[in-house]
């Protein structure tokens, strides 16, 4: 059940400040991109999330899109807008992108931790690289009949895990 269960909570990325991390050595944030950064669907980075990626790089932290999302062209453009390194496709929760990102990026599992809205992806797949992870709550489910039955599924999960370090 650990697999399953987030260390970290936090109701969106917002709350995670570039302060937060350093503090807890961590230089290298992964970051799910639709419902965890943006809604699906919306093509580029606003200026709001852009300061957040000021806030983390000021404190030594680099942002890296860690996408799911199967068409190549949209974490490769919205990281491009964002201006930060991605994986797209990356089959969350297989470790190799993990690995792959920290490996590129010169880090260890210790300096890293993984931000996402969903369980059996992002929390799973970081527990099962060793990294740090943080569950935040979906920003939108409206428009996919399917995401409302993979959240539901989640629900207990998403409990066992209240027990989560708030940043």
């Amino acid at each position: 059940m650990a697999l399953f269960r987030a260390g970290f909570l936090a109701d969106d990325i917002y709350q995670i400040t570039g302060e937060a991390l350093e503090r807890r050595g961590i230089r290298l944030l992964l970051a799910d991109l639709d419902n965890t950064l943006v809604p699906y669907g919306v093509p580029l980075p606003d200026e709001r999330l852009k300061a957040w990626r000021d806030d983390l790089a000021a404190h030594g932290v680099t942002l890296f899109i860690l996408s799911n999302n199967r068409h190549e062209s949209r974490p490769r453009i919205f990281a491009e807008g964002l201006e930060v390194p991605y994986i797209g496709h990356a089959g969350k929760p297989k470790t190799p992108s993990f690995v792959q990102a920290m490996e590129r990026m010169g880090v260890t599992r210790e300096q890293t931790a993984i931000i996402g809205d969903q369980i059996f992806t992002d929390v799973l797949g970081g527990n099962r690289a060793g990294v740090a992870t943080i569950l935040v709550r979906p920003i939108r489910l409206a428009g996919n009949p399917g995401r409302y039955l993979r959240y539901a599924v989640e629900v207990p999960f998403r409990l066992l895990s209240r027990g989560g370090e708030r940043l």
